[in-house]
């Protein structure tokens, strides 16, 4: 998905449009610029969102109507920004640690395939 097409969909809303989004990949980055545009974002059970596919009423007004009637329509939880900050840190860190964990397998079969000893301590054996 493009931003600029994004953005040029989400400038075509209008104020008072009610917008659900399923709850996959990234959909809060996607409810964060149509928001400003519309009155409601709701991110929502992409199960559920499914229903909507298969309605026999086509139309975009009666569906959002039909799903709120119908009590269809669950919302998922979604993080303020501050939790989504540091979700993103975790998520970092995880990452470098399987790089470090990875990098050090791979210096030590280097030296093993070599014939090579290791010192008792310094940074390959995590202490240095």
């Amino acid at each position: 998905m493009r931003r600029d097409l994004f953005d040029a969909f989400a400038a075509k809303l209008s104020s008072d449009d009610v917008v659900v989004i399923d709850a996959i990949g990234n959909a809060t980055s996607a409810a964060a610029v149509v928001a400003p545009h519309v009155k409601k974002v709701v991110i929502a059970n992409p199960k559920q969102v499914g229903i909507i596919a298969y309605a026999k009423i086509k139309t975009t007004r009666s569906k959002p109507a039909f799903m709120r009637s119908q009590r269809l329509l669950a919302r998922v939880w979604i993080a303020d920004e501050p939790t989504q900050a540091l979700r993103r840190q975790v998520t970092r860190r995880n990452q470098v640690i399987r790089q470090r964990s990875r990098l050090k397998n791979i210096i030590q079969s280097i030296l093993h395939s070599h014939l090579s000893v290791l010192s008792a301590c310094g940074p390959v054996r995590g202490q240095g």
